[in-house]
C-alpha cells in the first residue's frame, strides 16, 4: 500500500487550510535554525578546546 500523488496533495491542502501558509512559513524557518544550530553545535563538538582562550585576562 503506498501513497500516490493525490493523497499527498489532499494532505498538504488540509495542513494548510488547518495552519495557514504564514504559520507553516515560520514553522519551516524554525526548524531550519534548529537543524542547522544542530549541525553547528555537533560540528564544534569535535574540535579540541584551546584552555588558554578561555581563561580571563589578569586584572591589573
Amino acid at each position: 500500500m503506498s501513497i500516490g500523488p493525490l493523497q499527498l496533495l489532499i494532505v498538504l491542502l488540509i495542513i494548510v487550510l488547518i495552519f495557514g501558509t504564514k504559520k507553516l512559513r515560520n514553522m519551516g524557518g524554525d526548524l531550519g535554525g534548529a537543524i542547522k544550530s544542530f549541525k553547528k553545535s555537533m560540528k564544534d563538538e569535535g574540535k579540541p578546546e584551546d584552555s588558554e582562550s578561555n581563561e580571563l585576562p589578569p586584572k591589573d
